[in-house]
């Protein structure tokens, strides 16, 4: 069973502005969903309908004075993730503690008004990929439960493909966030590593994990990121957001596959078929395939099992694992205990061995804009996994496992269905900081490949505009300064005309801010002045020029789109206000920009 309506943010975002459903009855027909589907193993914890409620009310509260851009969205967790109150296992029972705070990936979700259902099962201290090392049951795949859900964010995906939330919160280390999306036909962002604070996540190798995003659509994806990220200093690993210069796709661009005799597919035809079924898809986006030499990226992947990386996951329970190994999953226990073999010497020795490689990986980069893999090369049955858990768990990391040695960003988009009606998947990898450039081209893969939503059934939501294929030089740069920053409730108007976010900057000093009272959502209005001017925060978006002409048709008075002065002098459209609007208005521009207004609204 699923809710009688799609779970996906634009669905529900329209849903909710048109009155014809508020958040109290999504949670009660998540909560009717869940309870249908009786045990199956998806869960580790839930909140209680009144603490879902009490989220609601608080939500809805704050949307009143400023539009929240999840508001009313429901979504989950998985449980190696904090949760302040609630217990956290890494789905091993005599792990479990009750966390003291919420992990601030978490906290930002929340704060942006998701409603939080509950926390979700996963291979045993996110230590495999196939969903089936956890004392609390093994998630089956939804299309085929003789088959694994993959790992070890199973019942992340679980839940968003079954319709039971919008999105949820994974962690990707070798693939984690990534495997289950593509055996569960559904998106799985693996963003640049950093990009969203680990703290209050429970490690497997801290140097590398990564909290991932579960979503039913490259465009839910992107508005959860949106959201979620945001430097932390209290995380060590955090690193701010500033977005690639490179090429991005939404035109021109090329794209990378292994040779032909290095890809791998483990005998499996079928996923053969699909994946070069995705690269023709790719090339009719517009992009030219490129045969690149995969031995360096696959040499790269064998060093995180086989090299002393696994020793970070013994760290990062080396209190725990003396004391109560036994009590552990038996295969996670065998690949935590072997750590042990590994000296300092090895550390470093593996250390210059990836600097060397990741010397010879860079040269693809030079060639390519994207990386084009399949997610997985095959899929097995949970019974061929019993048989055989370690080595079928090293194939389906085999084009996962050197993302986060590298410093990749990553994301699996369904690719379709094979002849025995299980999906398959392809990932998109960028360098660092790529991530919406992969957002922006895997939207525009995942609506070209037809597919339904998850396991719903509901075909992908109308685009607001088509995105529009065109050369990288056919975009127009656009400033926008309010509810089109990233994040906020107008940015999909931006995303949904394929437009991708080339900068974080401000304006010269030559503008002030104003909160325009009455607008709905909320909205400044930029005024160039003659004297006493202020720098204002701006992002600077590049829309392909076809659609901009749409964009430009439905900015409401008073606002405009006019030229708008960068502070490097740079002059690009962007949007301005008519004078007459500001009369009487609150002047922000102290804030330094609309985001800060909205988080400290009376700071000005």
């Amino acid at each position: 069973m699923k809710t009688p309506y799609s779970l996906d943010l634009h669905t529900l975002s329209r849903a909710y502005a048109a009155g014809s459903l508020n958040p109290e009855r999504v949670v009660d027909d998540v909560c009717a969903a869940i309870e249908a589907r009786g045990d199956d193993h998806v869960w580790i914890h839930r909140l209680s309908r009144a603490e879902a409620l009490a989220q609601v009310e608080s939500a809805r509260r704050r949307n009143d004075e400023v539009a929240l851009p999840l508001y009313g969205i429901p979504f989950a967790v998985k449980d190696n993730i904090d949760l302040a109150g609630h217990p956290t296992t890494a789905a091993c029972p005599a792990f479990r503690y009750i966390a003291d705070a919420t992990a601030p990936v978490v906290q930002r979700l929340l704060d942006a008004g998701a409603i939080l259902i509950g926390k979700t099962n996963l291979d045993q201290f996110a230590t495999g990929l196939t969903g089936t090392r956890s004392p609390y049951g093994a998630c089956a795949n939804v299309f085929d439960a003789r088959y694994i859900s993959g790992g070890s964010s199973s019942g992340s995906a679980v839940a968003v493909a079954a319709g039971l939330v919008s999105f949820a919160l994974g962690t990707d280390t070798a693939g984690s966030g990534r495997v289950p999306a593509a055996f569960n036909n559904i998106v799985g962002l693996k963003p640049t590593r950093g990009l969203l604070s680990a703290r209050g996540v429970v490690p497997a190798c801290r140097s590398l994990d990564c909290v991932s995003i579960f979503a039913l659509t490259c465009d839910d994806a992107r508005r959860v990121f949106d959201c979620a990220r945001g430097r932390d200093p209290a995380d060590a690993y955090s690193r701010r957001h500033v977005p690639a210069s490179s090429h991005a796709p939404g035109g021109r661009f090329r794209f990378g596959v292994p040779r032909s005799h290095q890809l791998e597919f483990f005998g499996d035809a079928d996923a053969e078929r699909v994946f070069h079924r995705a690269v023709q898809s790719l090339e009719a986006l517009g992009g030219t395939s490129v045969a690149i030499d995969f031995e360096p990226f696959t040499e790269t992947a064998s060093l995180l099992y086989q090299g002393p990386w696994v020793a970070e996951r013994l760290a990062a329970i080396k209190d725990f694992f003396p004391a109560h190994s036994g009590e552990m999953d038996p295969v996670v226990r065998q690949i935590v205990g072997g750590a042990e073999k590994f000296s300092a010497v090895d550390a470093f020795e593996a250390a210059y061995r990836l600097e060397a490689l990741r010397q010879r990986c860079s040269a693809a980069w030079g060639q390519i804009d994207v990386l084009a893999v399949p997610s997985t090369g095959t899929i097995y049955t949970r019974d061929a996994i019993a048989s055989e858990p370690v080595t079928r768990n090293t194939r389906l990391g085999y084009y996962t496992n050197f993302v986060n040695l590298l410093d990749l960003a990553a994301i699996a988009v369904p690719a379709g269905f094979r002849a025995d009606g299980l999906p398959a998947g392809i990932t998109l990898i960028a360098p660092a900081l790529g991530d919406h450039a992969l957002l922006t081209l895997g939207e525009q893969f995942h609506r070209m490949s037809g597919v339904p939503l998850g396991a719903t059934g509901v075909a992908m939501p109308e685009a607001d505009a088509p995105a529009t294929k065109g050369t990288f030089t056919d975009e127009v740069s656009i400033a926008v300064v309010g509810a089109h920053l990233s994040g906020l409730p107008l940015n999909h108007e931006l995303t949904a005309r394929g437009a991708r976010l080339v900068a974080s900057t401000t304006t010269a000093p030559l503008y002030r801010l104003y909160a325009l009272a009455g607008t709905r959502p909320a909205k400044p209005g930029l005024v160039r002045v003659a004297e006493n001017g202020a720098a204002i925060e701006v992002e600077v978006w590049s829309m392909p020029a076809a659609a901009f002409g749409s964009f430009v048709a439905g900015v409401p008075s008073p606002l405009a789109i006019g030229t708008v002065t960068l502070n490097d002098g740079r002059p690009v459209k962007g949007f301005v206000c008519e004078v007459w609007a500001v009369a009487g208005a609150q002047d922000i521009s102290s804030c330094g920009g609309w985001r800060n207004y909205l988080a400290h609204p009376g700071a000005s």
